[in-house]
Order: structure tokens, then sequence, then C-alpha cells
């Protein structure tokens, strides 16, 4: 199958559909400095997926997609921190760990067909 356009890469969703729960969840959230760290990582997964693809060449996509995955490990720590801190329930945890852990297998997968 052919990819025409970055919105349809399956991973590129599902970090956006991340990004969306975690911008949803810490919205309110007062301890800013924890929740914009946590929003610009989920932003930077789904972002370096469009860059990457949009460059036109394997090699850049490769390298932008290493970056995807490296932001979608720094998410999902602080994910656990998140948890650990009281910052997230334990249905709120399963669901966006699991995602991020998803996520993450996806773009290895990308990475793996370029």
């Amino acid at each position: 199958m052919k990819i025409n356009t970055f919105e349809e890469i399956i991973a590129w969703q599902k970090a956006k559909d991340l990004t969306i729960q975690i911008y949803s969840i810490f919205n309110d959230s007062k301890d800013f400095g924890f929740r914009d760290q946590i929003q610009r990582a989920s932003v930077s997964v789904m972002n370096n997926i469009a860059e990457g693809y949009e460059t036109g060449t394997n090699r850049h996509f490769k390298h932008y997609l290493f970056t995807a995955k490296a932001s979608c490990a720094e998410v999902r720590s602080m994910i656990i921190l998140g948890f650990e801190l009281g910052k997230l329930s334990k249905d709120q945890y399963d669901k966006l760990y699991s995602l991020s852990l998803e996520i993450s297998r996806m773009i290895s997968g990308l990475i793996k067909t370029l």
C-alpha cells in the first residue's frame, strides 16, 4: 500500500490521538512544568512523523522517525511519573501507557521498512 499523505500513517493517527488525550487530561493542571513537558513531547511524536514523511526521502524520514520514537519514550516516561505522582488515575495510566507503547512499536516497524 502506498502512502500519499502523512495523515494516512496509522502511527501518526495514533500519536495525534495520544496528544489529544494528554491535552485533555492535563489542560487544567497547575503543574505547568509537567503539563508543558508532556504536551510538547506528545506533539513532537506526531510532528516528527509528519515532517519526516514530507521530506520525501527515506533517509530523512528514517531520521525523523528515530526522533519521534525518542519523543514517544519521553512521553511514556512522563506517563509513568504522572501516575506515580498521582496526576493520572490507574485507568488513564493504563490507556496512555499502552497507546504510547503501541505507537513506539509502529514507528519501529516503519523504520525497519525503510
